[in-house]
């Protein structure tokens, strides 16, 4: 790898962890870098679910005291490791043409779920009005398909959480985001697992992108804390739709 390549993949690094702590999406910084320099599209996507995570674990640690109590946590974690798994296995298991043509409609439908959220809940229900069983069942089953996509293609995992998550979690927004950096790096640890043994990774440029992504990712988090609500919602809805058509084009070129 010489000095450009280097230079670029670095840059590509601090913006993608940044990314990835506001709103997700970062992968579609640090994929297309990735290939710029030579890689195989397969091992440019194991080798980015590998360099991300840091840059999820950061933005853990910068939106910490957001986190609800762990108690209320701690369930969610192994539905997180089997849909992370589950979306690494499909990856390594099946072609990925068929998965990219559909990939662009799951951000951009996520991303509409986030933006119609309250006309969304007044159809299925307030989070608050359903019973604790169903509850349970609808955040187990919204991280285990979010996580799963996760594992398979990390691009706009971000996106495809806080929309889930706010459909069915009664919390702020800050809240949301601070449970999807958690399971973020989840899913980042289970697929850097998972493709370490099994994947084509480069390992070389996961280490110079890596480390980027860990300063970006704890910058993104902390200024997470200092932007009102409305203007997190409209960022989000607004990166995930420019995030789906992006997908879409590349899909269909």
């Amino acid at each position: 790898m010489d000095l450009p390549h280097a230079a670029l993949l670095l840059t590509a690094g601090l913006v993608a962890g940044a990314v990835n702590a506001l709103a997700g999406g970062g992968s579609l910084i640090t994929f297309p870098a990735l290939l710029s320099i030579g890689l195989p599209p397969l091992s440019a996507n194991v080798s980015n679910s590998v360099s991300v995570f840091p840059g999820y674990v950061a933005s853990v640690a910068g939106s910490r005291t957001d986190l609800p109590p762990g108690r209320s946590l701690w369930p969610l974690l192994p539905t997180a490791v089997v849909g992370s798994v589950g979306g690494c296995l499909l990856l390594l298991a099946t072609p990925a043409r068929a998965f990219e043509l559909v990939v662009p409609f799951l951000v951009l439908a996520a991303t509409a779920m986030l933006a119609f959220q309250d006309p969304l809940r007044r159809l299925v229900g307030h989070p608050a009005n359903l019973g604790p069983r169903r509850r349970t069942v609808t955040v187990h089953t919204m991280v285990a398909v979010g996580t799963a996509y996760g594992g398979y293609f990390g691009a706009a995992l971000g996106v495809m959480l806080v929309a889930g998550l706010a459909l069915v979690l009664d919390a702020t927004l800050a809240r949301v985001l601070a449970v999807k950096n958690l399971l973020s790096a989840v899913v980042g640890l289970t697929t850097l697992v998972v493709f370490a043994l099994f994947g084509p990774v480069n390992w070389a440029a996961a280490a110079v992108v890596a480390p980027a992504t860990l300063l970006g990712g704890y910058a993104g988090a902390r200024m997470v804390r200092r932007l009102p609500p409305v203007v997190l919602k409209t960022v989000v809805v607004v990166f995930g739709t420019v995030v789906g058509l992006y997908l879409l084009w590349r899909a269909l070129r």
